[in-house]
C-alpha cells in the first residue's frame, strides 16, 4: 500500500513555502513598480528636454542698432575700466577669449564667447550693431537667444558707455580660442521651466521694443545710482534683496540683501562700510566677502559711481532677504 510520510508537510514548512510564494511574487510586484517608474522618469525627463530645447531656442526680432563708437586711447581706456567694473570680465575672461564660469553637472557647463578677431571668436564676424544688441538684448545677429547672457544687468546701459566698451572690444589682440559648446544641465531645464532661473535666456526678460531712455547725468545723485543699479540685479535679484544666485554653484553664498532691511540688508551701513566693502571686499563686520562677488571688479569704479550707487541704494526701503 501506497503511503504518505505526513512528516514532510508539517505547519513550518508549508509557511516557508507560502512565505517563498509571496516574496517572490513582492519582489516581481516591486521589480514592475521600479521598472515602471523609470519608464516614467525617463519619459518625464525627454518632456523637459524637448520643452527646455524649445523655449531656449527661441528667436526674437533682431532690430537694427545704431551706436557711435569713439576713437582714441581715452576712449579705449574708459572702455577697458568699464568692462572690468561692470564684472564683463568674469566670463570673457581677461583676453576676452571667453573662459567658463559655470561648470556643475546639474547646472550645466557655460563660458563666455570669444570676443576677439582670433579663431573661434565673434571679433570679425560681429559689426558694432551687433554687439550692442548682444549687450543690451541678449539677442545674436540672427535673432537667436544668447545662453546666460546677464541682458538685463545691461539692457538701459546708455549709448555712450555701450560705445566704449565696444570701442575697447575691438582695441584687444586676437586669440585663437574656440570656447566650449554650452551644456545646460538638467535642473537648469527645470529650474528655467518653471520660471525660476529666468536669467538662463535673459531676452525672455526684456521688451526689445521699448523706447530707450538716455542715461542720467553723470554725478553722484540717486538717479545714476539707479542707473548703475541694474548691473546688480543678475545676483541681488530685480529688487535687489539678494538670495541665491541663479545658476550659482553650490559653494557660493547667497548675494546680500542691498535695501535698507537693518537685519540682512545695508540698514545698519554707513558710506565709509560701504565704500570699504567695494573697493576692498571687507564687511563692517571684518569678514572678506566671499567669491562670486565681484569687488576687485568693482574697485574700479570711481569716487562719483560708488557715491551714487549708495545714494540710490540707500533708498531701498526694507525688504527680507530674497523677496525679489
Amino acid at each position: 500500500m501506497f503511503t504518505v510520510n505526513q512528516s514532510r508537510f508539517t505547519p513550518d514548512l508549508i509557511g516557508t513555502t507560502l512565505g517563498g510564494i509571496l516574496m517572490k511574487r513582492l519582489l516581481r510586484w516591486m521589480g514592475l513598480t521600479i521598472a515602471s517608474l523609470i519608464v516614467l522618469i525617463a519619459a518625464l525627463l525627454v518632456v523637459i528636454y524637448i520643452a527646455a530645447n524649445h523655449r531656449i531656442s527661441r528667436h526674437f526680432e533682431a532690430q537694427a542698432v545704431s551706436v557711435v563708437v569713439p576713437t582714441g586711447s581715452q576712449a579705449v581706456a574708459e572702455g577697458h575700466r568699464l568692462f572690468l567694473a561692470r564684472g564683463c570680465v568674469d566670463c570673457h575672461g581677461q583676453n576676452l577669449a571667453g573662459q567658463v564660469f559655470v561648470d556643475d553637472p546639474a547646472i550645466g557647463t557655460y563660458s563666455g564667447a570669444n570676443l576677439t578677431t582670433g579663431k573661434g571668436g565673434i571679433g570679425g564676424k560681429f559689426n558694432d550693431g551687433d554687439y550692442a544688441r548682444a549687450i543690451r538684448d541678449g539677442i545674436a545677429p540672427d535673432g537667436r537667444a544668447l545662453i546666460f547672457m546677464p541682458s538685463t544687468d545691461f539692457h538701459g546701459m546708455s549709448d555712450a558707455d555701450v560705445g566704449y566698451l565696444i570701442a575697447y572690444i575691438r582695441s584687444v589682440p586676437p586669440v585663437d580660442r574656440f570656447p566650449p559648446q554650452h551644456v545646460v544641465g538638467p535642473l537648469a531645464r527645470v529650474l528655467y521651466l518653471t520660471g525660476n532661473m529666468p536669467i538662463l535666456v535673459s531676452a525672455d526678460l526684456i521688451d526689445h521694443g521699448a523706447k530707450r531712455l538716455d542715461a542720467p547725468k553723470v554725478g553722484p545723485t540717486e538717479a545714476y545710482g539707479r542707473y548703475l543699479a541694474e548691473g546688480c540685479t543678475g545676483c541681488h535679484g530685480m529688487g535687489l534683496s539678494g538670495g541665491p544666485i541663479q545658476g550659482g554653484q553650490p559653494s557660493w553664498p547667497p548675494a546680500r540683501n542691498l535695501t535698507s532691511n537693518p537685519d540682512t540688508g545695508l540698514g545698519k551701513w554707513t558710506y565709509e562700510d560701504f565704500d570699504k566693502a567695494m573697493r576692498h571686499g571687507i564687511t563692517p563686520s571684518g569678514t572678506q566677502l566671499r567669491p562670486p562677488m565681484p569687488w576687485t571688479n568693482f574697485s574700479n569704479m570711481t569716487d562719483t559711481e560708488v557715491k551714487a550707487l549708495w545714494a540710490y541704494l540707500h533708498t531701498l526701503p526694507p525688504k527680507p532677504e530674497g523677496n525679489h
